[in-house]
């Protein structure tokens, strides 16, 4: 019988299917191989590139450089002393150039080679080794699959070649082909598999950050200080209040801490308190029952029930009623309320982010606003910058607008020039980005932005040097420096002062005699330069 015996080669064979690995497949042939009856040696080459040419003991032999056969599996125990040669890394042969050599050779012509030997062999490596180990044959078939040389198996034998011999080992090698050739398959597979996965959680992430602030529109170092604050504040249950001019956001903020808290799956109910009667407002926000006054002709549930285990958003909270402050109060703190007309207590969980564009700490002293309303709203205070604090945000903006604009109204995007963006870079905005937004919405309809732009600077009170001028601006006058028309502007607020006697706020502060807002005059005044130490800077004074 054959040296490997029919039934170790069929076991060998059957489980060659149940490996997916190129080393373990190669490690379970030749441990298999070298189990059988006077097998010395059994090692597996496979053809890759080179990578060892300068340390390669046939470096002078080796004509392409490009490829040669690296050792990949041993297995054999030496006769003398027991020792094993199952290492492939430590070996001097562990890399053959294709063609030198009998395991070259058997790669680079595809035929397998089969001789007795003895320890006066030319072409043995260590002679040495054959006669210590009493090595009399050699047998060596290449790694064939789809015409293409895979590699070299071979093994040493300590008896003389039997007849079927080489053709056991050739049925081996076809087997052991097909197998690394399926094996290699199955990992370029499972290794794009996994690139896939790893691409798609990366692009999921990259989405997922992309759209993390869909609302907040911006690079600016305010914006960001937002976005962090989002994050932070987010993922608790206290509740926000948010401050800042009309037109800022405040909307798009309060929808964003939602959007990050654990309540992001049920419902942001927004209520505008300004736009609410007050004779409707206990029934908006707590419901009725039938029958509970004139005109109550059916069961209405109120904003706190619908928001109820979400968030609800109180736009414009200092113009609600004092007398329903309290009630309100009483759901903040004990989590419950009572329709008009009910007996029962309804239990309720909300979140509340409250927003204002007014001095909240005034309207308390004045009596408008409740002081412990105030605390239980004021766990965590945003406040959002005016457009024009944020002024490096307006491109980005205005581009963001003008392709929702033409998308909206199915309509060709206008491009601006650069000359065009500075004009609104260098405007006030008093109406912040609700204001720009009515602004890219005029352009995209009429598509002539630089009229849309002349009436923006023409209706300013202050126009800007730097930003692009009409000359109908300025029929007799000429053209305007930039230091001339800051000291026209700088010329004008002191007036405005002075009339105003000093005080910014109120109804016969010098903001309501420029039309401007409060906040952005004091900006202005820090600006350019305009102080002076009894400058009210309270909405009380």
């Amino acid at each position: 019988m054959a040296v490997l015996g029919f039934v170790k080669v069929r076991q060998l064979l059957l489980e060659l299917t149940n490996y997916n690995a190129v080393d373990d497949i190669l490690k379970l042939a030749v441990n298999a191989i070298a189990d059988s009856s006077h097998v010395a040696l059994a090692r597996v080459w496979l053809v890759e590139d080179g990578d060892i040419c300068s340390s390669c003991n046939d470096l002078r032999q080796c004509t392409d450089k490009s490829r040669c056969l690296h050792l990949k599996a041993s297995a054999g125990k030496s006769m003398l002393h027991g020792k094993s040669w199952d290492y492939i890394d430590g070996s001097s042969f562990s890399r053959f150039p294709i063609g030198v050599r009998k395991v070259g050779m058997i790669a680079a012509s595809g035929k397998p080679v089969e001789m007795a030997i003895t320890a006066r062999e030319s072409w043995l490596a260590d002679p040495a080794w054959i006669a210590r180990e009493n090595i009399l044959s050699f047998a060596g078939q290449p790694l064939i699959c789809r015409n293409e040389i895979l590699g070299v198996l071979s093994i040493f034998l300590r008896e003389s070649l039997e007849i079927g011999n080489l053709e056991m080992l050739r049925m081996v090698a076809d087997h052991l082909a097909y197998s690394i050739a399926n094996a290699r398959a199955f990992e370029t597979v499972n290794r794009l598999k996994q690139q896939i996965e790893r691409e798609n959680a990366y692009l999921r992430e990259e989405i997922n950050e992309a759209n993390l602030f869909t609302g907040l529109i911006g690079q600016s170092e305010s914006v960001e200080h937002i976005r962090k604050t989002i994050q932070m504040v987010g993922s608790t249950d206290v509740n926000v209040l948010i401050y800042g001019e009309s037109g800022t956001g405040k909307e798009v903020i309060a929808r964003e801490i939602h959007d990050h808290s654990s309540r992001r799956n049920r419902p942001m109910i927004k209520v505008n308190c300004s736009a609410i009667p007050q004779d409707l407002f206990e029934s908006e926000f707590f419901g009725h029952v039938r029958g509970a006054f004139t005109g109550a002709v059916k069961n209405r549930i109120g904003y706190f029930q619908a928001a109820d285990s979400g968030t609800l958003f109180l736009d414009e909270v200092a113009e609600i009623p004092v007398y329903l402050q309290s009630k309100l109060l009483r759901v903040l703190q004990e989590g419950e309320y009572r329709r008009i007309g009910a007996d029962s207590v309804h239990k309720v969980n909300v979140r509340i982010i409250a927003a204002t564009n007014k001095n909240l700490r005034a309207a308390i002293q004045n009596g408008s606003f409740r002081e412990d309303l105030y605390y239980r709203l004021h766990v965590f205070p945003i406040e959002v910058p005016t457009l024009k604090e944020r002024n490096s945000d307006i491109p980005l903006l205005a581009e963001h607008f003008l392709t929702l604009s033409a998308q909206k109204m199915n309509m060709p995007v206008v491009r601006l020039s650069d000359a065009q963006m500075r004009v609104l870079m260098d405007y006030d905005w008093p109406g912040n980005i609700r204001e720009l937004r009515n602004i890219i919405e005029r352009m995209v309809i009429t598509r002539k932005p630089d009229q849309v732009l002349y009436e923006l600077t023409s209706s300013s009170l202050t126009p800007r040097s730097g930003a692009w001028i009409e000359k109908a601006l300025l029929p007799k006058q000429g053209i305007l420096t930039e230091k001339a028309l800051r000291e026209l502007e700088k010329n004008n607020m002191q007036e405005a002062l002075r009339q105003a006697n000093w005080k910014v706020y109120g109804s016969r502060g010098a903001a309501k005699l420029l039309g401007l807002n409060p906040t952005t005059l004091i900006s202005r005044l820090k600006k350019l330069g305009i102080y002076r130490n009894d400058v009210a800077d309270d909405p009380e004074e």
